[in-house]
């Protein structure tokens, strides 16, 4: 067998991937990725699994007359064998397409990781080793309790290994782990939801959420109809999260500048400075949040309004989107960057969101007179980019509270609301927790957020759904 058949490891197969490409640049990304999850129905578990992933993308650049262009191409399952075919393609699609608008000179400079070539890490069932016996301690309590659990816990561990012609060697192990759990009465009639996002499943413990989800499920006995309209709200940290997320992503600058984004002013130019909320917050970033931590540096599989391939590896600071109330920086690449003028903000990998509040939910309810308490949001929509109007649906419970005591389970409604809006008008935050976007816990899972109130909160319709 040939040396070149033995490449195996991540960093060899990053190592020889670039030694292959005949490119003017190249960037290589190795993904090596494990998951190991549970899952459960009617008190018991159905199934559980390990699985394994390598997917390698090749960025190949080519400079010419006209510019440099780039290609990109990635493969799944990629063997030593496959390495040259996919570098040629790379290297074709680079030579095939036109300058590329974000060209910028490979990243340089970046100290080595110093476990660049260690194996990956890798999860498997033992992350569930205190998680599982608790688990099965809730489903005894929930059939004591006359209720059924449903839902799921799943774990991934990705090490990314990062590689470039122009010496870069960078590695990061990223862990993300899931819970969601369902409890729904016998006749299906009530049914409350609660998720958690961890790194290990060492700080979530499945007997509170079955605890939390008892309280709620109680509440729902008694049923009241409200029609639409503007109610003061509370939103929980997740549908916070939810919301502020999809902000983020509409926080682009180049898009801000060219007029349109909820971000850009009038007549023209960017709200950079302008008080968003009459609360103090801050709403920022940072690699190195504890429980929280994310890629210290730039990972970019494909270029966009907010990322470009040519900045694999540039350093992620931390950075304060909104401070003090006040947009502070919007999103922006090397290119963008240059383009706009603004300062240098790459994308995020965490968002955490604080006004200094102290308060829990269940205290800002009892400091409520009247109002509705959500559970979470779904289905959320974007229905005007230029104020960023979103629509979705509340779910697994909409409670009323009177004189600061959860009455009865509300009908559900289709809500239309701006979170820009929202936080102009939010009359108090809460204290700032660990929480898991439902909506977007597909993609994006490492928040922190308080509980919001808002006085007028738009139930725009009725909704039938669950």
């Amino acid at each position: 067998m040939s040396s070149t058949n033995r490449i195996t490891k991540p960093h060899e197969i990053v190592e020889r991937a670039l030694e292959l490409s005949t490119a003017d640049g190249c960037v290589v990304i190795a993904d090596e990725g494990s998951s190991a999850n549970l899952r459960w129905a009617g008190n018991a578990l159905t199934t559980n699994g390990v699985t394994r992933s390598r997917t390698l993308t090749v960025i190949a650049t080519v400079d010419g007359k006209e510019g440099t262009a780039s290609g990109v191409v990635s493969r799944s399952a990629v063997t030593a064998d496959d390495l040259e075919p996919l570098i040629r393609a790379a290297e074709a699609a680079a030579r095939g397409a036109g300058p590329a608008e974000d060209a910028q000179q490979l990243v340089t400079g970046t100290p080595a990781s110093p476990d660049f070539t260690d194996a990956p890490a890798e999860t498997s069932s033992a992350v569930f080793a205190d998680f599982a016996p608790a688990l099965g301690e809730a489903f005894a309590r929930a059939r004591e309790g006359g209720r059924e659990l449903y839902g799921f816990a799943n774990h991934e561990l990705v090490s990314t290994y990062v590689g470039t012609s122009t010496g870069l060697r960078l590695r990061h192990d990223q862990p993300n782990g899931t819970l969601e759990l369902n409890a729904k009465s016998p006749d299906r009639q009530r049914s409350a939801w609660a998720g958690r996002s961890t790194r290990d499943f060492k700080d979530v413990d499945p007997t509170v959420l079955d605890a939390e989800l008892a309280v709620r499920l109680g509440w729902a006995e008694r049923k009241i109809d409200l029609p639409a309209g503007r109610y003061e709200t509370l939103l929980p940290p997740t549908a916070v999260a939810d919301l502020l997320i999809y902000q983020m992503w509409s926080a682009a600058a180049r898009d801000a500048v060219e007029g349109r984004t909820v971000f850009s002013k009038p007549g023209g130019g960017t709200r950079l400075g302008e008080k968003l909320s009459e609360l103090p917050l801050s709403l920022r970033s940072d690699p190195n949040a504890p429980g929280l931590e994310s890629a210290p540096f730039v990972i970019a599989h494909s270029s966009g309004d907010d990322a470009s391939v040519f900045d694999n590896g540039l350093p992620v600071p931390a950075t304060e989107w909104i401070a003090d109330g006040h947009l502070n920086r919007l999103s922006t690449t090397r290119h963008t960057a240059g383009l706009t003028g603004m300062q240098l903000s790459p994308g995020f990998g965490n968002l955490i969101l604080d006004a200094g509040g102290e308060k829990s939910l269940d205290e800002m309810v009892a400091a409520t007179e009247r109002g509705l308490l959500l559970t979470c949001l779904w289905y959320i929509r974007e229905v005007d980019p230029a104020t960023l109007l979103l629509t979705g649906l509340t779910r697994d419970g909409v409670y009323l509270v009177e004189n600061g005591q959860v009455v009865g389970e509300v009908n559900n409604f289709r809500f239309n609301e701006s979170p820009v809006d929202l936080l102009s008008r939010a009359s108090e935050a809460g204290r700032t927790e660990k929480t898991l976007p439902r909506e977007w816990s597909d993609w994006f899972t490492r928040a922190a957020m308080p509980a919001l109130r808002i006085p007028d909160f738009n139930m725009s319709s009725v909704s039938k759904g669950v």
